[in-house]
């Protein structure tokens, strides 16, 4: 069998934060794959002098087999700035160029002219505040990638999940048991996340999660624990009625199905080794209950990825970091971490069909 190049593609982000930087210091190593990125070439270009690195643009072709990118080059498709881009400084106006790279990628994956998606830091005010001053309305029209990307490929049940699993699938690679944490909801202010949680949502959120640990990361009979969303679980209803109300009956309707499911268990302790020795994932109810045991492990070097999607998309697990643009000082072992998964992810895939 003839292995295939992998064609993945990459946005920027926001052009006047860490995504160009880190994406030149990603080109100086090489992959088994051909890297896109959606993107202007000028601000690459001019972003690689800024750091004096090398940089070589191809032109990508979607008619022509993928080629393997070369240390120091990447491929390009064109998407170009309108507004001249200070490293460093926020521009609402490039917000317009954040979301066309965006789409176009996208689109490109959803009809296979690419493999997976690596996307770069964004700014989620800068481009709610574009919207809002194109008078779509004044509400929050973008809360992040997941649910952007959920909306753009008519997936309306997706999963964010971040992993410190550098390697990929293969857990057997690494000697530690790599850390998943999965969320029940996403980009929420906290007062709407017990509304947003039910037992139909729940259960989507599992079968997604259980489905993708077992055929994307190959964890056989995986074990999923479950947070409680309230203190201490709820303290038998004591502190909360969502576990006994929600979570439980939701647990054990899939357990009855064949899902090795743990919980409801209180948050504060279901991040130690007793639980985490087992856990396959961790499914968090909201956000910062999840996230920050993950990066505080291993900031900078954890993968974001949207389970559920038609395509492997995965991100950085930061910000723009405005304050380091330009200046040669961006950490690109995140990025670095998100092209090595989605290759191998990728890989799989194409060895599977």
């Amino acid at each position: 069998m003839i292995k295939k190049i992998p064609k993945i593609g990459l946005t920027t982000g926001d052009p006047a934060g860490i995504g160009p930087d880190i994406l030149i210091k990603l080109a100086q190593y090489e992959y088994d794959a051909e890297l896109v990125v959606i993107g202007d070439p000028y601000l690459l270009e001019d972003r690689a002098k800024k750091l004096n690195l090398r940089l070589k643009l191809n032109t990508f072709s979607q008619q022509k087999e993928p080629i393997i990118s070369k240390r120091g080059e990447l491929s390009i498709e064109e998407v170009i700035l309108k507004d001249k881009v200070v490293a460093g400084q926020l521009n609402v106006a490039h917000s317009d160029y954040v979301l066309k790279t965006l789409d176009k990628a996208i689109s490109h994956c959803l009809i296979k002219k690419l493999d997976a998606l690596v996307t770069g830091p964004i700014n989620k005010h800068s481009i709610n505040t574009f919207l809002k001053s194109k008078k779509r309305n004044n509400q929050i029209n973008f809360t992040g990638h997941t649910e952007y990307l959920a909306e753009k490929c008519n997936c309306p049940d997706v999963v964010m999940m971040l992993t410190d699993e550098s390697k990929g699938f293969e857990q057997s690679k690494s000697k530690e048991k790599a850390l998943r944490v999965a969320l029940a909801t996403t980009h929420l202010p906290l007062k709407m996340v017990s509304e947003a949680i039910n037992i139909s949502s729940l259960e989507k959120t599992i079968r997604i999660l259980n489905k993708e640990l077992i055929e994307t990361f190959n964890v056989n009979k995986p074990n999923i624990f479950i947070c409680g969303l309230n203190p201490h679980a709820g303290e038998n209803g004591d502190l909360g009625d969502e576990e006994k109300n929600i979570i439980e009956p939701c647990l054990k309707k899939l357990e009855s199905s064949g899902m090795n499911l743990i919980g409801p268990l209180p948050a504060d302790t279901i991040f130690t080794p007793k639980y985490l020795d087992k856990a396959d994932a961790i499914l968090a109810m909201y956000h910062d209950q999840g996230l920050p045991v993950i990066k505080s492990k291993c900031f900078g070097e954890t993968v974001n990825i949207t389970l559920g999607l038609p395509f492997t998309r995965v991100s950085v697990d930061h910000g723009t970091a405005l304050e380091l643009a330009g200046t040669g000082k961006a950490n690109a072992k995140s990025l670095l971490s998100a092209v090595n998964l989605a290759i191998e992810l990728t890989t799989k895939q194409n060895h599977e069909k």
